[in-house]
C-alpha cells in the first residue's frame, strides 16, 4: 500500500486487500519503530568501529566489519547513518615523492613487475619505497618493504637522514622475519638508494631479483605509493611530532599493532594483511 500510495488513495486501497485505515497506519508505526530501534543499535557499533579504526574507516569498511560480526545491511543504509551522526574517515591530503631518480641509466634495472601487483604466494615480490615525516626536531626519513601478497609490512626503517643505510637496513629486516625467500623479486622506484652499489651487493648475497619503475611511470610502484598516503592520511598528518622518536614510536605502533594486523584491506576482501595470511596458510595445509 505505501509503494503505491501516490497511484491510489489509502481508503481505495484498504477496501480492495480488507485493511482498515487505522490498521494501515498502526502498522507503519510498528515498522518505524523496529528500524528505529535497529538504526539506534547500528548505530552504536558503527561508532564502535569507527573508533577502533581510528577514525580511518568509511562506509565500504565499516559495513565490511558489521557483516564480519554478523550485522546484515547494506552499504548505503550505512552511509545514510555515518552521515546523519555526521562520522566520515579522514580526509586524503596531497604528499610528495621523496626519493631522487638515479642519473646513472645502467644502474637501473629493468621494470620486471609491469604492474602485476596480484601474487600468488608470500615472499615472492616486495616493494619497497621511502618518504619522509615532519618533526619539530628535523625530517624523519621512514622506508617500508611490502609484500605484495598480503600488503604486509615486512621491513621497516627510520633515520634522520635520507642514506643507503636506510633501505638497506628495511631490506634485511624484511629478509630476517621472512623464511620465504627463494625466486623474489624486489621492487623500487629509481630512487639512487635503491640503485646504489651496496644496495645491490645485499641483494645479489640473497639471490633477489632487482626491478625497477619506468622513467616517469608513477604507478608502478602504486602499492608502496598508497601505503605511505595511508600511513600519513591515518597517522603522522593527524600528529605534531616534537622528537623524531615520538614519531617513530607513533609509525611503528600504527603498522605493527594497527595495520598489519587489524586495518581492513579491500583488495584482501575486507581482511588484515595477518588474516589473509593466515587464511592462506591455513588453506594450504587443508590441501596438504
Amino acid at each position: 500500500m505505501k509503494a503505491h500510495s501516490d497511484e491510489f488513495t489509502i481508503e481505495k486501497m484498504g477496501q480492495v486487500l480488507k485493511v482498515s485505515r487505522c490498521g494501515y497506519y498502526e502498522y507503519l508505526k510498528r515498522v518505524s519503530s523496529k528500524r528505529a530501534l535497529e538504526n539506534a543499535g547500528l548505530v552504536e557499533e558503527i561508532k564502535e568501529i569507527y573508533k577502533s579504526s581510528r577514525g580511518t574507516y568509511g562506509s565500504p569498511r565499516v559495513q565490511a566489519e558489521l557483516q564480519r560480526r554478523g550485522k546484515s545491511c547494506s552499504r548505503k543504509r550505512v552511509a545514510k547513518l555515518m552521515k546523519q551522526e555526521k562520522i566520515q574517515a579522514k580526509m586524503r591530503k596531497k604528499w610528495k615523492v621523496t626519493t631522487q631518480p638515479s642519473k646513472k641509466v645502467e644502474l637501473v634495472a629493468p621494470n620486471y613487475l609491469e604492474q602485476n601487483f596480484i601474487v600468488e604466494a608470500p615472499g615472492k615480490v616486495w616493494v619497497s619505497d621511502i618518504t619522509y615525516v615532519a618533526t619539530q626536531e628535523g625530517w624523519l626519513y621512514v622506508a617500508v618493504v611490502i609484500d605484495l601478497f598480503s600488503r604486509k609490512v615486512v621491513g621497516l626503517a627510520m633515520g634522520d637522514r635520507l642514506e643507503t643505510s636506510l633501505v638497506v637496513k628495511a631490506l634485511k629486516q624484511a629478509l630476517y622475519k621472512s623464511d620465504k625467500n627463494q625466486d623474489l623479486m624486489h621492487h623500487s622506484d629509481r630512487g639512487s638508494q635503491y640503485t646504489s652499489k651496496e644496495f645491490k651487493e645485499v641483494a645479489a648475497r640473497h639471490g633477489i631479483q632487482l626491478s625497477m619503475s619506468g622513467k616517469g611511470r608513477c604507478y608502478d610502484n602504486a602499492v608502496a605509493e598508497s601505503f605511505f598516503h595511508t600511513l600519513k592520511t591515518e597517522e603522522t598528518h593527524l600528529c605534531n611530532y616534537r622528537i623524531r622518536e615520538e614519531a617513530k614510536m607513533s609509525i611503528f605502533e600504527y603498522i605493527e599493532v594497527f595495520y598489519n594486523r587489524k586495518r581492513l584491506h579491500s583488495t584482501l576482501g575486507y581482511n588484515s594483511p595477518v588474516e589473509f595470511e593466515v587464511a592462506w596458510e591455513n588453506k594450504l595445509q587443508a590441501v596438504i
